[in-house]
């Protein structure tokens, strides 16, 4: 699909990641941008439409896909990190379910909420944002990476059933970002706007998925190797 003159929904959209996507496709010649956060009041950026939404909350989803029926690019930015490890917590079991509702479960819910928009506007594209830890579990973050990997199997069964319909969907993979999320961590970071702007020519070209640096693509072509990158 092209960006120029789409209509573009980005969840998670008042900061980071979510914000540069923001920008981006208001660059790309986007017509229209709706940026969804859970306090509208939050998005700052002049020329897009505030949108609240909760992803974990079905009834903000129907509103949402109500107040924007001109959709025909969703961003499913919105993620959450507890932080926590399946072992090293007894509150394990709790974060993974909280990073589930949000990574796993959001993107599913407002995909099938949106889904019948898309076909009714020609198709369009569903944009999954992941994570290097779709195929690479990291014990400080080792729930955060299961809900990843369930959402990388999500995209995948996405794009099978909503091919038929003329929706593509493609899924973004990048490891550390320059974000809110890895505050204080000492690593190399990638700008989020380039991120953006790569994700994006990646829906534009029409690609399943977005590798958007080399530790990720490193891990990627590790998965088909004798010694794949998860295992060590």
């Amino acid at each position: 699909m092209q960006l120029q003159n789409s209509v573009v929904f980005i969840t998670g959209a008042n900061r980071g990641l979510g914000l540069a996507f923001a920008q981006a496709a208001l660059a790309a010649g986007a017509r229209k941008v709706y940026a969804a956060a859970r306090n509208p009041s939050t998005v700052t950026l002049p020329g897009v439409v505030p949108v609240q939404l909760d992803v974990t909350d079905p009834a903000q989803i129907a509103a949402a896909v109500a107040a924007c029926p001109d959709v025909t690019l969703l961003v499913n930015n919105s993620g959450i990190s507890r932080g926590s490890s399946f072992l090293g917590s007894p509150d394990a079991m709790a974060a993974a379910r909280a990073e589930f509702e949000t990574n796993f479960f959001g993107p599913w819910a407002v995909a099938q909420a949106f889904a019948p928009v898309l076909k009714a506007n020609g198709g369009g594209a569903v944009l999954n944002v992941l994570s290097v830890l779709s195929w690479l579990t990291i014990p400080g973050v080792a729930t955060y990476s299961a809900s990843k990997a369930a959402a990388w199997s999500l995209s995948n069964g996405l794009r099978n059933e909503l091919r038929a319909q003329g929706t593509q969907v493609s899924s973004l993979h990048v490891a550390y970002m320059d974000t809110d999320m890895t505050r204080g961590l000492d690593a190399p970071k990638a700008a989020p706007l380039d991120v953006a702007r790569l994700a994006l020519q990646g829906v534009e070209a029409g690609l399943a998925e977005v590798l958007a640096d080399d530790t990720t693509r490193h891990v990627k072509q590790s998965l088909s190797s004798a010694a794949p990158a998860y295992a060590g």
